[in-house]
């Protein structure tokens, strides 16, 4: 059975063709960064736009890559949410109309669930597990305790850290996107540099908030003469960096004591989970407590149509429903239970 999938929540265009044993036959992401970097963030109808130039072309070109025609094709499935409204609807109609004019089932995907599958796809992971995911537009801890069934039990309040990274590096000049020219800035610097706010890291639960740790930054940078050294912006790069790890860590603590039942594994996903320095800190608070820790390869953490093609082949395993047909712009994975 082979799954082809379409990705478009955000700027990022996808296509890939996925089999029932997890083999990538083909995988495309045409990234949009060089079209918003200018703006320093993701303009949605840009990138609606240029989803809608390419998306057709990439189901072609996936095919092609994986030497099959449609023939070969099970079914097709596409991100419906959540994500840009304008982004989700191409992928969408681009989806179905493949569907329709090749007369194959289609399946809606709910875009955080295949986050949470996603580090099944290349490595075995025994549920239940703790995830963290944390993107530019995502920020929670969830426990997956099986395919189809998620408990939130926490999530940012503000901004995700992602867009707290972006932020950070617009204060600091650093291009777009922010969190790889932040982590490679903070190599150079001193993390202890600036003693940055560690935003709710001693209230219960685990929720996230990054809104303040970002205006403690630009407080800091405004008491220095501008522009910044190269050192100075450094410094301020890697303590940036230590106070989100820091709070990850001291909020994943929180969420570890919170799951239904003890979990023997955390898992990270999202595009912040490419960070090194975060999954070091994550990589020692498991050793720490006797727990494995796993990171999907950094091609699965971003948005990729991949993880999209496996959710639907995990929930097809399952006999569970394969989502709505319509767009969803919010669409919180707990319901995902429920359909």
């Amino acid at each position: 059975m082979n799954f082809l999938a379409i990705e478009t929540s955000c700027d990022e265009t996808s296509c890939a063709i996925v089999d029932n044993h997890g083999h990538i036959l083909a995988h495309i992401i045409r990234s949009q960064i060089d079209d918003h970097k200018k703006y320093a963030g993701v303009v949605p109808e840009l990138a609606a736009r240029k989803h809608l130039e390419i998306c057709d072309y990439l189901v072609m070109n996936a095919l092609q890559d994986a030497h099959c025609d449609k023939n070969d094709i099970t079914a097709i499935c596409a991100t419906a949410g959540p994500g840009l409204i304008g982004s989700l609807l191409i992928g969408l109609m681009v989806g179905q109309a493949f569907s329709h004019a090749w007369k194959k089932p289609f399946y809606a995907i709910n875009h955080i669930e295949a986050h949470a599958l996603s580090p099944t796809l290349n490595e075995t992971i025994v549920f239940p597990y703790l995830l963290l995911l944390v993107s530019g537009g995502h920020s929670e801890f969830i426990y997956v305790d099986d395919v189809g069934r998620y408990y939130q039990l926490g999530k940012t309040i503000d901004d995700a850290a992602g867009e707290a990274f972006d932020k950070a590096a617009k204060l600091l000049k650093l291009p777009y996107p922010g969190g790889p020219h932040i982590e490679q800035a903070a190599k150079n610097g001193n993390p202890n540099a600036y003693q940055l706010a560690r935003p709710m890291i001693y209230k219960q639960g685990c929720d996230l908030s990054f809104s303040g740790l970002k205006s403690d930054l630009r407080r800091h940078i405004l008491q220095h003469q501008q522009p910044l050294s190269d050192m100075m912006r450094d410094d301020f790069a890697a303590s940036f960096q230590q106070a989100i790890t820091d709070t990850i860590i001291a909020r994943c603590k929180n969420a570890l004591t919170m799951t239904p039942t003890p979990v023997k594994q955390i898992v990270v996903a999202g595009g912040v989970g490419a960070n090194n320095y975060i999954k070091n800190g994550l990589i020692e608070l498991c050793y720490r407590n006797n727990l494995t820790f796993y990171a999907p390869p950094p091609i699965l953490c971003t948005d990729n149509a991949a993880m999209i093609a496996w959710a639907a082949h995990m929930r097809f395993k399952k006999n569970l429903p394969l989502g709505f047909h319509h767009a969803r712009p919010r669409w919180p994975l707990e319901e995902m239970n429920n359909i």
